[in-house]
């Protein structure tokens, strides 16, 4: 069976960043493949905060972060990073661009190197045929924050053999993270359920069913939810949850998975979220006020 020695992350964005800090952290050598030299610094800065909070708070220690630090390599040409054994693609959730980066690495990859695609919404199988190497693609979806975060699912497709299912599952562990098996559908097990709750959340919002603070704190201490569905849409983007939305609308069509309009017009607006500033909160005071949607 394929052992796992050296990672290559394809993307050094949040979620990129985040599978690289806990590659690392884990004893990989890892590699980030970035665009620029700039977003290769960008990354690594992302990381060293992370990691620098981790110690604030107890959680690392100065000789796990040197660790981790040192298992680290940032690049920005593929070639770089051609001995790897697993590549995890992080990149925009466009098929194109994520089948190009497939194609290209098929060429300089080892023979027996994984492929796995950390998408929340585009089937696995759609790259499989791109990758060149369809038994040894597959999924694997980690969540955000990536180093808090304790799931992973594991998509496999028709094409994916044993073999590299398992030893994905046995990576997946080595990280510390508990993976759970998804069949290859648009958005796997924990989106195909989530993305509908927080749609709904947005059109009771529009109905009038209730305010934004009410809708949070009833389903925060009436159903045992961590954070109400409007601060985990601002923390998850708008913009996100609206693609993966597109994205399953279009291979379901089933209404439960339609961006209701109120999400459309926001993301138009570039109110992403916590990440622009303003979304359903506003986040330019402490605390978050609710944003102002004109209901």
């Amino acid at each position: 069976m394929t052992k796992i020695r050296k990672v290559g992350v394809l993307g050094g964005g949040l979620m990129g960043s985040g599978i690289a800090q806990v590659s690392a952290a884990a004893g990989f050598p890892t590699t980030v493949r970035e665009v620029s030299r700039e977003l290769c610094d960008k990354s690594r800065q992302s990381i060293e905060k992370t990691l620098a909070k981790g110690i604030e708070r107890g959680k690392v220690t100065e000789k796990e972060r040197d660790a981790a630090l040192g298992n680290l390599t940032f690049a920005t040409d593929v070639r770089d990073f051609a001995d790897a054994d697993l590549f995890i693609e992080a990149v925009v959730e466009d098929l194109d661009v994520k089948n190009s980066l497939w194609s290209q690495l098929n060429g300089i990859a080892k023979p027996h190197a994984i492929f796995a695609s950390n998408t929340s919404s585009l089937t696995i199988v759609a790259m499989a045929a791109a990758s060149g190497r369809p038994d040894k693609m597959l999924g694997l979806h980690f969540f955000n924050p990536v180093p808090l975060m304790k799931l992973v699912e594991v998509v496999r497709t028709i094409t994916t053999s044993d073999q590299t299912e398992q030893t994905a599952i046995d990576f997946v562990r080595a990280l510390g993270k508990e993976p759970i098996r998804a069949k290859d559908t648009s958005g796997f097990i924990v989106n195909r359920l989530l993305i509908p709750y927080m749609l709904d959340a947005i059109r009771a919002l529009e109905a009038g069913v209730g305010t934004v603070e009410d809708i949070d704190k009833g389903m925060q201490l009436g159903a045992g939810y961590p954070m109400g569905p409007f601060v985990l849409l601002d923390f998850v983007g708008l913009d996100t949850s609206y693609k993966i939305a597109e994205i399953m609308f279009a291979e379901y069509r089933e209404p439960r998975f339609a961006p209701p309009p109120l999400l459309k017009r926001m993301v138009l607006a570039g109110m992403f979220g916590k990440k622009s500033g303003k979304g359903f909160y506003d986040y330019s005071s402490s605390p978050p006020r609710v944003s102002s949607l004109g209901l």
